[in-house]
């Protein structure tokens, strides 16, 4: 007899938390950014947003304040941080760099070590790479970069299939925004790929992304070929090639500052047709080194000043907030935040499998940076968390660790905790998923 086996497996999920300052649109083209701010600010001057959301561009910029080195780990503060974390404190890795007071910041962390896949948290390692192959190819040129970003079409290939988020994009044939899957002739420029990749979690156009680093990294200054060009030469080289120029632009940037890359990488693309085109690794993280890269775009060394300031305007929820970053208690905090999930079902009786509620693997990972309130922060502080408890949902006992969090730093700084509008847990799953 054959024992059928049943399983889902889910990488992301189709959940929207667009970011970008909504500003942004005259100067990078992402067209999603007019009709968001027309919504917005352009009918009856009643955004429907939560007030840390409504920040302009001029406003988005690292504030200079990020570790050198992190400190020790408070083991007073750790002991409080493992008793939030209740039962499931051994499924749990949390890293926090509390920069609230830049003179005596403070590093609170769980299993800071543990080392797993972080899922769509990676495609802040192809964002890494991209601004780093600017950077060495324009040292002294933010114009030039930005006209990389701008003025570079890129036609989407078969490297986007197959991809089950969607994103909002530009449709010639009906004259508007649609929301729909990527397909193969899509297009649009490098800075609206970027979004589609960050805002959207959109594995298709991180695919993309990736690909013009690869490029990048091949042919330097002649970057951007013609799009005959680029597929003579991606249609030609090997899988070996292609994975180790990959490996070699985002390696680069990871060692230059310090990480290891044993603990650290996206190992490939995000793809299954681009997957068999490269010849990768595989793709780990952990939560202190996570944290440490949030750190580094704050501290205005992610590459450098210029890009560590897109960067977290690219990370700038300005929409829909999902997961840790959903809690009434930060929507009056600036949100910088990038979330992955991965979660996978077996059969089991009287088990329903649902969305971040896997009871073979339940992943969800995090990493964010609050400024709370938005505009003139008291509190400063990077969170990453990773967690795999089965048969929960794992949004929403992020998202109640939020809270937890959040009220910890109000503690550390003598701040007053305002009590935050509370929702059934029902209306929080329903928030929540799709």
């Amino acid at each position: 007899m054959i024992r059928v086996i049943l399983f889902l497996i889910i990488l992301g999920t189709t959940i929207y938390a667009w970011s970008y300052p909504l500003d942004g649109y005259d100067r990078t083209l992402i067209h999603r950014l007019q009709p968001a701010w027309e919504k917005h600010f352009g009918g009856n001057g009643k955004p429907s947003l939560p007030g840390g959301a409504l920040l302009d561009s001029s406003s988005i910029e690292p504030s200079g304040n990020g570790v050198s080195e992190l400190p020790e780990n408070d083991p007073l503060l750790a002991a409080k941080l493992k008793q939030l974390l209740g039962n499931d404190a051994d499924l749990y890795s949390v890293a926090i760099i509390d920069l609230s007071a830049p003179d005596k910041p403070h590093y609170i962390a769980h299993r800071d070590n543990h080392i797993a896949n972080v899922g769509s948290v990676g495609k802040l390692l192809v964002m890494y790479a991209l601004f780093d192959q600017l950077a060495r190819l324009y040292p002294d040129n933010i114009p030039a970069r930005e006209k990389i970003l701008r003025d570079t079409i890129i036609t989407a290939n078969d490297w986007v299939l197959s991809d089950h988020h969607t994103v909002q994009i530009y449709d010639p044939a009906v004259g508007h925004m649609v929301r729909r899957q990527m397909r193969v002739g899509d297009s649009g420029n490098l800075w609206e790929y970027m979004d589609w990749m960050l805002s959207a979690s959109n594995n298709s156009a991180a695919t993309i992304v990736l690909q013009q680093v690869i490029l990048m990294e091949k042919f330097g200054h002649d970057y951007p070929l013609a799009t005959a060009e680029s597929e003579a030469f991606l249609n030609k080289a090997s899988a070996k090639e292609l994975g180790e120029l990959w490996l070699a632009a985002m390696y680069r940037p990871l060692v230059k500052a310090g990480f290891d890359s044993n603990r650290i990488r996206q190992g490939s693309p995000f793809t299954r047709t681009a997957k068999k085109r490269i010849q990768g690794t595989s793709s780990v993280g952990t939560v202190r080194d996570l944290a440490m890269l949030f750190n580094l775009i704050e501290a205005k060394r992610l590459v450098d000043e210029w890009s560590s300031t897109e960067a977290k305007r690219l990370l700038y929820s300005t929409q829909r907030r999902i997961r840790y970053a959903s809690h009434p208690a930060l929507n009056d905090a600036a949100v910088f935040f990038k979330s992955g999930s991965y979660f996978k079902c077996k059969p089991e009786p009287d088990f329903v499998c649902r969305q971040y509620m896997g009871n073979e693997l339940n992943r969800l990972a995090s990493t964010i940076l609050i400024e709370s309130p938005a505009g003139s922060p008291r509190l400063r502080y990077i969170v990453t968390v990773m967690s795999n408890v089965l048969r929960v949902n794992s949004a929403v006992a992020h998202q109640t660790l939020a809270l937890r969090i959040h009220r910890l730093i109000e503690s550390l700084h003598a701040i007053e905790a305002i009590d935050a509008p509370q929702s059934s847990e029902s209306s929080k799953i329903e928030s929540l998923a799709e």
